[in-house]
């Protein structure tokens, strides 16, 4: 049968209505472009998506282009990495030759590893880029993935971790899925193609090319019902042809159209020979990899049986095996069966399908009527192997079915739980609300009720909604206190976490009581939570909910913690309780400690959070290039892991990076995507440094009352802080803006308002901070001595940049004060610091103050090359600066060798060299060094 938009009568087949189309995509593989693309197909079934990827298909293999392509299939979409095997099978003996750890990802995922490693989605998906990158080292690639709708979630995933990072290979990745929406994955920006109904005259012209094209009246139905689809006007006009009486029923029946062409594709199926249905309607329930075993088994249709059917267009049979001529058929011959003859062929099947439990599980569920042990043991065995490849919407989907089967009540709500706990990676707080709700509503055990909405807590944490978060963890935590305690400190903990991003007054004081609770009720008995470290948990609890307020509490804790050992799953916590507690240098180590224990495969998820934190204290402590890379990895992170809090603050920390280098303009692009990543009023910890570095970013244009609109929404006007930490660290330049807007009082009213708000004893880094606001908004002779106490305490210099800025804002006092011998050399200190560091604006103020005191603006700093290239490429000129391949690179920083090939080679002429040879000498020249543990090399969060 021709496809959906053909003229059977031409060879070859003329495409009509889809010219623009066409031309799009044959720009793209005859011959694939230098640099990869990506394009998305859009458009309702039988628009002609799959016309159009053959015929791109054709042309590339006839220019010489390697074609790799997937169709997703119904049957399949509950298949861990299904669709990956079908995409890599032709090419699956190159993954021996990919880097180490990327080779057993890749391995395990698609379940043919011996001995399969625990589940890494990131290092699956890198794996793919880089399998990929090496076949286009040999010839162009075409990724031609078709159906994507019916992938399964984690193939979807990682097709579109690869396309998102693709450069400069010469791959095109086309992906084409029904409606209008892209599949879960692509909906980040990718082009977009949307297939729109054929005009009227290009459907009148299809029509005149079917081989008895419907006249007068008929015709005017048939492109009335069709509406511009090409496959309705194909299959429609058949209709009528036979039976020109159809179109009066039409009329009568004003049925949607993709139901029309099901009613119409049943009634084809309707007419065939009792043997073709029957072997028609195996074909459909097996679809084609389960139809080739039962076929080598001896359980498939008989070729002749099928005749009929590919008489009628329904089917193609050649020696590669049997296709339906559209899914729509396959799908209406399915639904039209009766139930027990669906169960029957399922079951036919699965007998074939021992040598495959997870294909004959779900063949066997399809046949299941009524609850069944048997069946609901093998779907949960089926979920089990998912988790271990990573298949987490798989392990899910598995478990919610055994459930569905389940005759015992006891044994659904468990695997319901259960169910609940493997969707929360994927991200769908819904599913996961829903599982739990199930559940909840078939058990009285209070562990799989208190579990449950847990789970269901989390759930509502990862899709964003933190307050109904907080609310629900919190009940676990009272209820679990007695009878489960370790749940009960899981729930505090995860609660404190939650509290913290929000920043609100009400969600500390509820984890606040909450703790109080638990530390009445005792620790949980030896024995009973061998992975639970109370006192890790309760010091990050109440830094969580006070850093400010607890800190003089808690630091003693602290210190006692990081003399002894420390296990794995209690060090990121710790080392995040440093950084809220201002001990930025302590917080450094042991989050370079927390990475480079959580390299191993199979934990790098758990990383996120880690690595967001490293990078605020790199900008702390004056190592902005080493947060930058910080953030590109976590963003890489949470891109891989549906984080959507990761991928928010990594943006807010190039954001702000970007700001105090006065790139004021992408600073501003990259804040605005971090607050359409997240609900600012759920999240007040990403709102107040996405505001901080929007009005860094006008201090540094010289937008002052942008700036003091920005910075002023860090506090309510009585003072209330947008979030109890991150708003104080933004005083100083709150201060700044206010009196560079002509806006003193107004900024001097509320500094103190915000200020009376703090409860204990500040840090040496917040007295620095309030000192120089202090100060900044002072009467001129009240003014040195904020500053003089705050540059007394060499505490200070552990925060350079905000030491330098202070230092330019007394030294300004001073020259104003015709102090011109006292001021030199602090504008000269300050200078220093900001031309390390590449804060231009900052800079320029500070060489204004020395010409304004006499001194001469002297020669320019060397000039720092390393700031001309982007974060990415100085992550891969310092890594191959230390000897490393273009591979090894690649595998560490989550990208395909020729994009970091592509890098180096752009970045060179900036570079001023000319080889790979001399980058070390480039590195020497411009490194700078660190004010805090310098013998620690960026490289080691890599």
């Amino acid at each position: 049968m021709p496809g959906p938009g053909e003229l059977p009568a031409q060879q070859p087949a003329r495409i009509i209505g889809r010219e623009a189309g066409l031309a799009r995509l044959r720009a793209l593989v005859d011959p694939v472009p230098p640099a990869s693309q990506v394009l998305l197909i859009t458009g309702e079934a039988g628009m002609g998506k799959t016309v159009l990827l053959t015929d791109a298909a054709d042309r590339a293999r006839s220019a010489g282009v390697r074609v790799l392509s997937v169709t997703g299939r119904e049957s399949e979409s509950r298949l861990a990495f299904a669709g990956l095997h079908q995409l890599l099978r032709p090419v699956l003996s190159s993954a021996a030759g990919l880097p180490g750890r990327q080779a057993q990802a890749l391995t395990a995922a698609l379940g043919l590893a011996a001995d399969p490693v625990a589940p890494d989605p990131l290092l699956t998906g890198v794996a793919v880029l880089t399998l990929l990158s090496d076949l286009s080292e040999r010839s162009p690639v075409l990724v031609v993935a078709d159906d994507a709708h019916w992938l399964d979630r984690s193939s979807l995933d990682t097709l579109a971790f690869a396309g998102s990072r693709l450069d400069a290979e010469r791959i095109v990745l086309l992906v084409a899925a029904r409606g209008q929406a892209p599949p879960p994955g692509f909906d980040r920006g990718f082009p977009q193609l949307h297939l729109e109904p054929l005009s009227a005259g290009d459907a009148g012209l299809l029509l005149d090319g079917q081989p008895r094209s419907p006249r007068g009246q008929a015709r005017l139905q048939v492109l009335a019902q069709a509406a511009g689809n090409p496959m309705a006007l194909i299959e429609l006009s058949k209709v009528i042809a036979d039976d020109p009486a159809a179109s009066r029923r039409w009329a009568a029946e004003p049925l949607p159209l993709t139901d029309r062409l099901s009613a119409v594709l049943t009634s084809r199926f309707a007419a065939l020979p009792e043997q073709a249905r029957a072997a028609l309607l195996l074909a459909a329930v097996a679809d084609d990899p389960d139809l080739r075993v039962a076929t080598s088994h001896g359980a498939g249709p008989d070729a002749g049986a099928l005749a009929p059917a590919e008489q009628l267009g329904l089917v193609k049979v050649n020696r590669t095996g049997l296709q339906f001529s559209h899914p729509l058929v396959r799908s209406a011959i399915y639904h039209s069966a009766p139930f027990a003859q669906r169960a029957a062929a399922h079951r036919q099947l699965a007998g074939a399908l021992h040598d495959q439990p997870d294909r004959r599980a779900w063949h066997l569920a399809a046949a299941a009527l009524d609850p069944d042990e048997h069946v609901a043991s093998l779907l949960e065995a089926t979920a089990a192997q998912a988790r271990r490849r990573g298949g987490a919407a798989a392990a899910a989907l598995a478990m919610e079915r055994a459930a569905e089967l389940s005759p015992d009540p006891a044994d659904q709500a468990r695997r319901l739980v259960a169910a609940a706990s493997a969707a929360v990676p994927t991200g769908q707080g819904d599913w996961v609300q829903d599982l739990a709700a199930r559940a909840l509503a078939v058990t009285a055990d209070p562990e799989l009720r208190l579990t449950a909405r847990h789970d269901a807590g989390w759930a509502l944490a990862w899709s964003g909604r933190r307050t109904a978060a907080l609310s629900a963890l919190i009940s676990v935590a009272e209820e679990a206190s007695h009878d489960l305690p370790a749940l009960a400190w899981d729930a505090v903990g995860s609660a404190a976490t939650v509290a913290y991003q929000t920043g609100m007054p009400a969600s500390r004081q509820a984890v606040s009581r909450a703790l109080g609770l638990l530390e009445r009720q005792g620790p949980p008995p030896p024995g009973r939570a061998p992975d639970l470290d109370v006192n890790v948990l309760r010091l990050w609890i109440r830094a969580s909910a006070d850093p400010i307020g607890n800190r003089n509490q808690l630091l003693p804790d602290l210190h006692k913690i990081v003399g002894l050992p420390i296990e794995e799953h209690s060090l990121w916590r710790i080392a995040c309780t440093a950084w809220l507690l201002d001990e930025s240098g302590l917080a450094i180590t042991l989050l370079q400690d927390a990475m480079q224990r959580l390299r191993a495969p199979g934990v790098r998820g758990t990383s996120g959070g880690s690595l967001t934190v490293l990078g605020w204290a790199y900008i702390d402590t004056g190592r902005w290039d080493e947060a930058l890379d910080a953030a590109a990895e976590a963003a890489g992170l949470a891109e891989a892991n549906h984080q959507e809090i990761i991928a928010a603050s990594a943006d807010v920390i190039t954001a702000t990076v970007l700001a105090l280098r006065g790139d004021s303009g992408a600073a501003r692009r990259h804040a605005a995507r971090a607050l359409a990543t997240v609900d600012p009023a759920e999240c007040g910890l990403v709102a107040a440094r996405a505001r901080r570095a929007l009005g860094v970013a006008a201090l540094a244009d010289g937008s002052y009352l942008q700036a003091f609109a920005q910075l002023r929404g860090l506090f309510s006007e009585d003072g209330m802080p947008l979030h109890n930490y991150a708003s104080y660290l933004g005083v100083a330049d709150l201060a700044a803006a206010a009196v560079r807007a002509d806006r003193r009082m107004e900024g001097h009213d509320l500094l103190e308002r915000a200020l009376s708000r703090l409860d204990g004893t500040a840090s040496a880094r917040l007295e620095q901070l309030i000192a120089r606001a202090r100060g900044i908004l002072a009467d001129p002779d009240a003014a040195e001595a904020h500053f003089g106490t705050a540059l007394a305490d060499p505490a200070g210099d552990q925060w350079p940049f905000e030491r330098a800025q202070l230092r330019l804002d007394y030294a300004e006092w001073l020259r104003r004060r015709r102090r011109i011998n006292d001021a030199k050399p602090v504008l000269t200190e300050a200078l220093g610091t900001f031309q390390r560091l590449g804060a231009r604006s900052w800079a320029q103020r500070a060489e204004a103050e020395l010409r304004a005191c006499g001194v001469a603006a002297g020669s320019a700093p060397e000039r720092d090359v390393l700031a001309e290239l982007t974060p990415q490429q100085r992550q891969i000129v310092r890594l191959a600066s230390d000897g490393l391949t273009d591979r090894e690179i690649g595998d560490r920083l989550f990208l395909s060798p020729r994009t970091v090939s592509s890098h180096l080679y752009r970045s060179y002429p900036k570079l001023g060299v000319a080889s790979r040879h001399q980058l070390r000498d480039v590195i020497a020249i411009t490194s700078t060094p660190t004010t805090a543990h310098p013998s620690t090399r960026s490289e080691t969060l890599l």
